[in-house]
């Protein structure tokens, strides 16, 4: 039978809002706009005095306008801070996953270490969290883990459509798939009536996301979040 091939926009819009909601947990319960320290070859990373296991991941180059996967390993990182990467990096090569496995890519809105970040934790099935550091050069990239398990906790109605609109506003993804991902991860039932998602939050209060479709009748487009 031969592989599916692997879709980087669908993946990446079913991904995304429960990658984005846990970014802005740990952002909330791990960084605390705290100032940031990384030390590779102890492989920790620091908020404030708060220490986390990092791994490097890959890194932004403003001169060449390229992202470096961290598996490349050109400044010679000890071994224990590559391990992730290189996990994702034989993900890539099972899925088929080209971004995953180019050494060397240039950066654009559809790929930067923002989206490859997001789709490393994706992918990874772990629960980590990534931070970018920037540098004069460009931005580091690592994943950290040993957070509280409550930056990975479902969110409520409101963060739901905070993080929706907030995501479809920074990041070109399908909206129907994203919205269907994002409950689906979030544990959130939901059902189809008619063009309109109704989503019943287990912490209270629903919403209703409503659709607009193309031309074609295939909705394509989130028209409007709404407490029902």
């Amino acid at each position: 039978m031969k592989k599916e091939k692997f879709d980087w926009h669908e993946f990446f819009s079913a991904n995304l809002g429960k990658v984005m909601a846990n970014q802005m947990a740990c952002a909330e319960h791990v960084v605390k706009d705290r100032n940031w320290g990384l030390d590779l070859q102890r492989g920790v990373i620091s908020f404030g005095e708060d220490e986390f296991t990092a791994q490097f991941l890959g890194g932004e180059s403003n001169s060449a306008e390229t992202w470096l996967w961290g598996w490349e390993n050109i400044n010679n990182f000890p071994d224990k801070i590559l391990t992730f990467a290189r996990k994702i990096k034989a993900i890539g090569e099972e899925l088929d996953a080209e971004p995953l496995t180019t050494a060397e890519i240039e950066l654009d809105d559809d790929f930067n270490g923002h989206t490859l970040s997001i789709v490393s934790v994706a992918v990874s099935k772990e629960k980590v969290c990534y931070y970018r550091g920037p540098h004069d050069g460009g931005a580091i990239f690592v994943v950290f883990s040993d957070v509280p398990e409550e930056v990975f906790a479902p969110v409520d109605a409101p963060a739901f459509a905070q993080i929706t609109m907030q995501s479809i506003q920074s990041f070109d993804v399908d909206h129907k798939i994203f919205i269907e991902g994002f409950l689906k991860q979030n544990g959130t039932k939901y059902e189809w009536q008619g063009d309109s998602v109704i989503a019943k939050f287990e912490s209270g209060g629903d919403l209703a996301i409503d659709f607009e479709k193309a031309d074609d009748g295939k909705i394509f487009r989130i028209a409007g979040i709404k407490n029902v």
